[in-house]
């Protein structure tokens, strides 16, 4: 109903009777103490020359439980036996040293100091314990009540139980150290990221009308560096500073185009082309760099976090070091395709090249035969380990005469082949005699057991004559070695 103008609001008359029913009835916990002789003690202290009380109370800690002995109190209300679990009034006041006890201690000098420096009151959160042994979070407000400035005999302490809402806290707080401490000491490397702003660049390209963005990034590759400059990184966790040689974040966040460079553009690109697709978890191996300009190999994941998938805000990238793995995977490859010896192709990657050649060119075709004289006696006379020597020894020549695109390969134990593609004869007699030139510098080195190669070379325009090609150079080799028995007087320990 409201009031007509000119109404007066009479005060409701109230008795003595009435306030202790408020005291008693009120649904908070109510203590009415009396705190003179703290007042008493705060006095003597001062006269004492004290002017920071917390550092009177530190020097001697029986000093802040001679500040709450001093307390008393008078009354408290029925919410408060309710809420300690109390039956009455004296069987609470008699066991007070149960309900003040333990960390309550370590908060009652932020309540003292407040008062020390002259406010009529406090305001805390603290603990207390219930007679059951409950551990209580209360927020606790005290006044001094009026006309009794002067002495601190009546002050008012009102005790609200927030017990639920400070272990809440408490289990979030828990919860967010909990997940901190996941990412910090995750064993992988993780990256919080921002990619809002790529978001923003995406959008903008498809309100140009683009459709085919994957020919838009051909004709635009700027658009790649442009995408990776506005990525921001939130955070990083400790692996990811091991990994790429990082003594702090701020050091890795400041030189992030020394960890994002070369190869790394493409398969961003490969990112982005998902990313305009819709598809906002990836997976993917990319080079990254260490500070120290090591290539590191890595298998990422990327994920656009839920919550954030409107405006991409929040990406988690995890990426794992495999760059052990990656070298492994290329030293297996390695052994798959060069003879461990020689370290010249092996038989295998030489009957593929041999069979890529024959069908797909270039023309014309030089095949070179080579045959390592005298390896049998050495093997006989000296061991196989000073025989492994030799071998090891064409290799080097081998590798030192020819180029990428020929292939140098041993195909037996003292056999060796090599595919010119696209030579003609005067290119492989030119490659003849860097050999010959280059077993006499060999030789020149090495003492001992001198190197000698019998060698056979034949040439072809097509496929169908490969095979024919291979025979008149064995067969070349075979005259070759012939005449090396020959002008070693036919010793036939010296035969293959």
């Amino acid at each position: 109903m409201a009031l007509q103008r000119g109404t007066t609001v009479q005060p409701i008359p109230t008795t003595d009777t009435d306030f202790e029913h408020m005291f008693d009835l009120a649904p908070v916990s109510l203590w009415l103490e009396d705190f003179s002789a703290l007042k008493q003690l705060f006095d003597g202290w001062r006269a004492e020359g004290t002017t920071d009380l917390r550092a009177h109370l530190a020097a001697d800690p029986q000093r802040l439980r001679q500040c709450t002995a001093s307390l008393k109190v008078l009354r408290v209300n029925q919410r408060t036996l309710e809420l300690f679990a109390a039956s009455s009034a004296e069987e609470l006041f008699g066991q007070l040293d149960r309900v003040f006890r333990d960390d309550m201690h370590e908060r009652v000098a932020d309540e003292l100091a407040q008062l020390w420096a002259g406010a009529s009151g406090f305001d805390n959160q603290t603990v207390n314990y219930a007679l059951d042994g409950r551990r209580l979070d209360v927020a606790v407000h005290a006044r001094i009540l009026p006309g009794h400035e002067a002495t601190w005999s009546r002050v008012l302490v009102s005790l609200e139980d927030v017990t639920d809402q400070t272990q809440a806290t408490l289990r979030l707080q828990k919860s967010e150290r909990y997940a901190r401490d996941l990412f910090e000491h995750s064993p992988v490397s993780l990256w919080v990221e921002d990619f809002s702003a790529v978001k923003r660049l995406l959008e903008q390209v498809r309100a140009q009308g683009i459709r085919d963005f994957k020919t838009f990034l051909k004709v635009h590759p700027e658009f790649v560096s442009r995408c990776m400059q506005e990525i921001r990184v939130i955070d990083v966790n400790r692996q990811t500073l091991e990994m790429f040689g990082a003594a702090s974040k701020d050091l890795l966040l400041n030189n992030l185009g020394r960890v994002f460079r070369d190869e790394m553009e493409e398969s961003f690109g490969e990112q982005l082309q998902d990313l305009w697709e819709g598809k906002l978890t990836q997976h993917r191996e990319v080079v990254n760099y260490a500070l120290s300009g090591d290539a590191v190999y890595i298998h990422m994941q990327f994920s656009v976090l839920d919550g954030h998938r409107d405006d991409w805000g929040l990406v988690l990238l995890s990426l794992v070091d495999i760059t052990a793995r990656k070298k492994a995977e290329a030293y297996l490859e390695y052994l798959g395709k060069h003879d461990v010896l020689t370290q010249l192709r092996n038989r295998a990657f030489y009957v593929e090249e041999l069979n890529r050649i024959t069908r797909k060119g270039p023309w014309p075709l030089s095949v070179i035969t080579i045959d390592l004289n005298g390896l049998k006696v050495v093997n006989d006379e000296q061991g196989h380990a000073a025989g492994d020597a030799l071998l090891r020894r064409v290799g080097e020549v081998l590798a030192k005469t020819v180029d990428a695109s020929v292939c140098a390969a041993r195909i037996g134990g003292d056999e060796f082949t090599i595919l010119m593609p696209g030579t003609d004869e005067r290119g492989a007699q030119a490659l003849l005699e860097r050999i010959a030139s280059v077993v006499e510098l060999n030789n020149q080195f090495y003492s001992g057991q001198p190197l000698s190669l019998a060698i056979g070379v034949a040439s072809c325009t097509s496929g169908d004559q490969v095979e024919a090609a291979l025979h008149k150079a064995d067969q070349a080799m075979y005259q070759e070695k012939a005449r090396y028995y020959e002008e070693h007087q036919g010793d036939r320990r010296r035969r293959r």
